[in-house]
């Protein structure tokens, strides 16, 4: 199949980039976006010209590092997929395909498709960890947790931190990326002693990093690969409210709501 794709060329964050047309020849239906992505750069490096640059590692669906905007959805047309899992087959043969970064002020451009996501890190290193000493490691069933709280979680840690969520937000919000990492600590019994200390940290790092309010348009929902649900913003509220009433009464921290 024959393919035309704009694809975004930018040489640094600090100079102007555009958009720049190539046509490849000899697709086939079972390459993934990334694969073409590899041909199109061959077809580059043989002219001579600078390939472009794009995050992969895993390109299993796993990592989440193959962040970009295609055709203006943020991995592509097909639903919970990433971008290394998109085939060619998804596009019609003489398709006209736009390549561009993730667009957000939280994610800068380092080059052509590459963004900076370190932002997510420092949102992580707030607070989304456990470090509380429960003594030896437990047997993994000792504890009983309710199937429907162990699912949940599990919904909840299967985020990747592609930024999907923030490229497809109006706002550029990160609030399902974080309502994600927050709840699938805070549902089980090892995250609930730092449970608010957590929230509050993890909300006031996520602001501060300049990332847009949540306005509940759920085009993360719509775009995440995941297909991580809003209802765990609901509960990043939730906890981030009780987290303040639990500040007033105890000023010195210790967080004991239920």
């Amino acid at each position: 199949m024959k393919i035309k794709i704009h694809v975004w060329r930018q040489q640094s964050p600090k100079t102007k980039g555009a958009m720049e047309t190539h046509e490849l020849d000899g697709v086939t239906s079972d390459m993934s976006f990334l694969e073409m992505l590899d041909t199109l750069n061959e077809q580059l490096n043989d002219q001579g010209k600078d390939p472009v640059a794009f995050d992969h590692d895993c390109r299993e669906g796993v990592c989440g590092s193959c962040s970009m905007v295609i055709d203006g959805q943020a991995h592509g047309p097909k639903g919970s997929t990433t971008t290394c899992q998109l085939y060619m087959r998804s596009f019609e043969d003489g398709a006209e395909i736009y390549v561009e970064p993730f667009r957000a002020a939280a994610f800068p451009i380092l080059r052509d498709l590459v963004v900076d996501r370190s932002a997510f890190d420092r949102i992580i290193e707030a607070g989304g960890y456990i470090s509380n000493h429960s003594g030896p490691k437990p047997e993994p069933n000792s504890i009983p947790i309710e199937p429907e709280i162990q699912e949940t979680a599990l919904d909840a840690a299967s985020c990747i931190g592609c930024g999907a969520c923030v490229a497809a937000c109006p706002n550029g919000s990160a609030m399902l990326f974080t309502s994600a990492k927050v709840s699938h600590l805070g549902l089980l019994p090892q995250g609930q002693t730092e449970r608010y200390e957590r929230v509050e940290a993890m909300v006031n790092q996520m602001e501060s990093e300049g990332f847009g309010s949540c306005r509940n348009y759920a085009e993360c929902e719509a775009q995440c690969p995941k297909g991580i649900s809003i209802a765990f913003i609901g509960r990043l509220n939730s906890d981030y409210l009780k987290s303040q009433l639990v500040e007033a009464d105890n000023p010195r921290g210790k967080m004991h709501a239920q």
